[in-house]
């Protein structure tokens, strides 16, 4: 159930969006995609036992992503960032196979390209959000080129009068720099803007601290955690439910 602390039955002058996993199934393939390569991985190589080495990877995965620095530098080139976690769990192991570890790292980003979709209402959505007026930007972290990609393949760029990558500018979320210079570009002030997006500290937590109305994207439900840095204006479980009222 979405919740709601003012919001409801209006729109804004503008919206701030965030891209993977509020616009894009980015994450939804990836238990699959991991598991798919590591099986393929291991018909290929006797040494290796596929289940094993997917549970190594999850565990690695989680730690590397953990951390903020690495979270930085990883995100702005996924494929280093992922050979690295392939080739770290492959030496937990006791295994040091760096053609495997390749092939694994490019196998993965091939399924996780393929998986990528629109979720259900989205581009909908944003068609309806212009529809009443509201203007779009859309604030995305990562490397320029695979982001890029992304908006092209599925035709977003047309939804927006604004967007904002990390890998092409000198920051990105959490920075404030970010909503600073969207809310710049729309030309709008901060209580005239909402952010949405599924990260509660990216896409929540700063921009409200800015005076940007914050909407959390729970995709899964689980609701705010016990530990939640902030406490959204809005929780919604998808884009649609923005338009709830209309």
């Amino acid at each position: 159930m979405s919740g709601d602390r003012g919001g409801g039955g209006r729109l804004p002058a503008a919206m701030l969006l965030d891209l993977d996993d509020t616009i894009l199934d980015d994450s939804g393939g990836m238990a699959a995609s991991w598991a798919t390569a590591c099986t393929e991985a291991a018909a290929r190589t006797p040494e290796l036992d596929a289940g094993a080495l997917d549970t190594v990877i999850a565990r690695v995965r989680g730690w590397y992503w953990d951390d903020n620095e690495r979270h930085r530098v990883g995100r702005l080139d996924l494929g280093a960032a992922r050979l690295r976690i392939v080739t770290q769990a492959l030496a937990e192991l006791g295994l040091d196979l760096p053609d495997c570890a390749a092939a694994i790292t490019a196998r993965v980003t091939d399924l996780r390209e393929q998986a990528m979709r629109p979720l259900p209402g989205a581009i909908a959505t944003l068609t309806a959000l212009r529809g009443h007026g509201v203007r779009l930007a859309l604030l995305t972290n990562g490397a320029g080129p695979a982001q890029r990609a992304k908006i092209t393949r599925f035709a977003l760029a047309a939804h927006f009068e604004t967007i904002l990558i990390e890998g092409e500018n000198p920051w990105g979320k959490p920075d404030e720099r970010v909503y600073h210079a969207a809310l710049r570009a729309l030309g709008l002030p901060p209580d005239a803007t909402w952010m949405a997006g599924d990260n509660l500290v990216w896409d929540v937590a700063t921009p409200m601290r800015l005076g940007i109305h914050g909407v959390w994207v729970d995709a899964t439900g689980a609701g705010l955690p016990a530990d939640a840095p902030v406490r959204p204006d809005r929780i919604i479980r998808t884009l649609p439910e923005l338009l709830a009222g209309m």
